[in-house]
């Protein structure tokens, strides 16, 4: 059965009808394209090769940015897309975030024209897939404190370090890698001194390594890059940023994403676990007539609403140009939060039946795990907002 959709508060009159249109869209798509064959890819641990070129095909990679062939949509838009890919998986909606907000977002922002004109329209259209290399061994909280280097030598940089926890990594034809470098007048360690290339597959010095023996995100390949005196023409810098502003703002707009995506993976666990328990009978009634079950049904509900309004709001100050990093950062904690535990009370009313993949609720909940750390980690985002709040910084 066509997924309907969850709109308690009638949300839907809130949308323009192109944003209808595309969440629509794309609840098909999952529907069609996504469901019949996750189970299999999560059992497996593998990731379909067609999804890129039919993602491109309806405009979801790089969806709300202009031009090279990008679909040009608003926030909003943008967000139910993500929504409705992480209904799917969270893998899925992992590859879309990373390709369009995390790679083509720096080529579209920070990039120079060729850059743009040779990677924009091949990734738009998923011919051309893109990680993003920021997240090292023993770097992630801190990004400031990375050790991958790109050291000038005549018209080229020589870059040497190891990143982690890739998404994308072992399928990329470029990596968009953060790095510091010796030039400027930083100091090569200073924070100040981090600029982003793009590195090719192929570049001699760098490789890849999938990670294997996950239970999360399994659908999706995550990877490790390894640069060892890999040498890239200066022309591979992205002009345009200097900083850890150019990988943050990077973020900003995946977590914008997220916060709609993880509303996806709590709508399906709450529609999974409404069905079943409806369906299902014990002590002589449907397990929906019991109390504690109708109480937990309630409370997703309740909390899925609440996230619902919540990005909502966010995607309509990010088209006014007021969108703060703190607010997204509520919006990535309350709302990874929230489908986690739905994922989690999903689960535990489909029983035995929910540790199974013919079920959709533990798919999720194992996912969500690596959703709730990854993109800053919940503490991190809950420090962020603290000091926003009292102007005092808890960490350096």
């Amino acid at each position: 059965m066509p997924f309907a959709g969850v709109d308690f508060l009638q949300l839907d009159e809130l949308l323009t009808e192109e944003e209808r249109l595309v969440r629509d869209t794309f609840r098909r798509f999952v529907d069609d394209e996504i469901l019949p064959v996750i189970g299999r890819h999560f059992r497996e641990g593998t990731f379909d090769a067609s999804w890129p070129r039919k993602l491109g095909s309806l405009g979801a990679l790089g969806a709300s940015l202009t031009g090279y062939g990008c679909a040009g949509l608003g926030p909003v838009a943008y967000g139910l897309i993500m929504q409705e890919l992480e209904r799917g998986d969270s893998g899925v909606r992992s590859f879309a975030s990373v390709q369009g907000a995390l790679v083509m977002y720096p080529i579209h922002s920070f990039g120079s024209e060729e850059q743009k004109q040779r990677w924009l329209p091949k990734m738009a259209a998923g011919e051309a897939i893109g990680c993003f290399g920021l997240t090292e061994p023993d770097f992630g909280s801190n990004p400031g404190g990375m050790r991958t280097t790109a050291r000038r030598v005549g018209d080229t940089y020589v870059l040497n370090g190891e990143k982690r926890w890739i998404t994308n990594g072992g399928l990329s034809d470029v990596a968009v890698v953060w790095a510091k470098t010796d030039e400027d007048g930083a100091g090569q360690g200073g924070a100040k001194s981090v600029r982003g290339f793009l590195v090719e597959r192929g570049t001699p010095g760098f490789s890849t390594r999938d990670i294997h023996g996950k239970f999360s995100l399994r659908a999706s390949v995550t990877s490790e890059l390894i640069f060892e005196d890999c040498v890239v023409p200066a022309s591979a810098m992205l002009p345009g940023v200097q900083g850890l502003r150019g990988p943050l703002s990077c973020l900003n707009q995946a977590r914008f994403g997220i916060s709609f995506g993880a509303i996806g993976a709590a709508m399906a666990c709450y529609d999974e676990a409404l069905r079943y328990t409806k369906d299902r009978k014990q002590f002589s009634r449907p397990l929906a007539g019991h109390q504690l079950v109708q109480a937990k049904l309630v409370d997703m509900l309740e909390e899925i609403s609440k996230a619902q309004l919540l990005s909502l709001h966010l995607g309509r100050l990010k088209v006014a140009g007021t969108l703060r990093p703190a607010q997204i950062s509520m919006a990535k904690r309350n709302n990874v939060r929230m489908a986690l535990h739905i994922a989690r009370n999903a689960r535990d009313l489909l029983g035995a039946n929910g540790i199974t993949d013919e079920y959709q609720a533990g798919r999720h909940m194992c996912n969500l795990e690596s959703v709730f750390t990854y993109e800053g980690t919940d503490h991190i985002h809950t420090l962020v907002i603290g000091e926003d709040i009292t102007g005092i910084p808890a960490f350096d």
